[in-house]
């Protein structure tokens, strides 16, 4: 028997549950690992609540597909993998098929990756989503080029400062927008070269000042809503906004023609597009375990709460108070 968290309603944190349930033994192309620490993501906020991009199949429902542990067994086919070995859970499954709140979890094998030395479960927890998700829009997708400015939105998030330092690893300048003046120090040490606060300043002209009147060739949103239309005023004539999440919860249009048509691209991304195609996660593999060894790469780990305080934890996710990434630790 493990703690597991399942919640038996859509709902807000209060519906998370913990409950002793049977792990079971890993089958075909599947490993159980002992948990020892697991990063929260947004995504999963939205999927308890029932207003993720893929709806809830069946309750109760397990939740988590971020975390760091050690494997305790291995399924037929599952190569490469041993018993005893530290390894990190990527996310490339549904909510609807696995979950890793919890003592003990199985997951697929293709969705882990060896814990490199030094590297700690926390740490482990917390750096893939954030940096992939990064890396697959910003190397992979969107063809950031060194000296290319690059804005990013909700900065101070997990993946906000995993853009900062990718931009910054591969030669492009990261501008962070938060909506706060207090988190502006903070964001400046972690990398960001400006700081543009949206409640006090025009983000139009400021970007227009700091770009020389050019505008950026990159956008990261992860707000979506009618800001993007300010956002479009402020790319440089084909440049790229990119939708990675949509936190003002408000319907989203297209400015282009309210903006005249100019030359501008648009698309929405999930780090899915990257997770789930073995050549890409190969490369973003190599991108992200470089970087964590040279130390260009690191996570930012806002707040640690255990296992049994999984509902504050959420809580504490959907305040939009942290700076960084919330990680949840097992005690065994």
């Amino acid at each position: 028997m493990a703690r597991t968290v399942r919640f038996h309603q859509t709902g807000g944190p209060e519906v998370l549950r913990l409950e002793d349930l049977e792990v079971g033994e890993p089958g075909p192309g599947e490993v159980r690992i002992r948990v020892d620490a697991i990063g929260l993501n947004r995504a999963e906020a939205l999927f308890r609540s029932g207003r993720y991009i893929e709806p809830v199949r069946s309750l109760p429902a397990r939740l988590g597909n971020e975390a760091a542990g050690v494997v305790e067994a291995v399924g037929a086919g599952a190569a490469g993998l041993a018993a005893g070995q530290a390894v990190s859970v990527v996310p490339n499954f549904s909510h609807n098929d696995y979950g890793v709140y919890g003592e003990r979890a199985i997951v697929p094998a293709c969705a882990l990756l060896p814990r490199p030395d030094g590297v700690d479960a926390v740490s482990g927890a917390a750096v893939w989503m954030a940096h992939l998700t990064a890396y697959g829009a910003m190397v992979e997708l969107g063809g950031v080029r060194a000296g290319d400015v690059v804005v990013v939105t909700a900065a101070s998030s997990g993946v906000g400062l995993a853009a900062i330092r990718t931009a910054r690893r591969i030669g492009a300048t990261p501008v962070a927008v938060t909506r706060t003046r207090g988190k502006r120090a903070r964001l400046l040490d972690e990398g960001a070269a400006e700081v543009v606060v949206s409640d006090e300043e025009d983000v139009v002209r400021r970007l227009a000042e700091i770009t020389g009147g050019r505008g950026a060739e990159f956008v990261f949103d992860a707000v979506a809503g009618p800001g993007v239309v300010e956002l479009a005023r402020a790319t440089a004539p084909g440049g790229t906004v990119f939708l990675w999440g949509a936190q003002s919860g408000r319907p989203t249009p297209y400015p282009g023609f309210d903006l005249g048509m100019p030359a501008l691209n648009l698309r929405t991304y999930t780090m899915l597009e990257v997770t789930r195609d073995p050549q890409r996660m190969r490369r973003a593999a190599a991108f992200i375990g470089s970087g964590l060894r040279a130390g260009s790469l690191r996570p930012v780990v806002d707040r640690l709460f255990p296992l049994e305080q999984i509902v504050p934890a959420h809580r504490h996710m959907e305040s939009g108070r942290q700076f960084g990434k919330i990680v949840v630790t097992v005690d065994h």
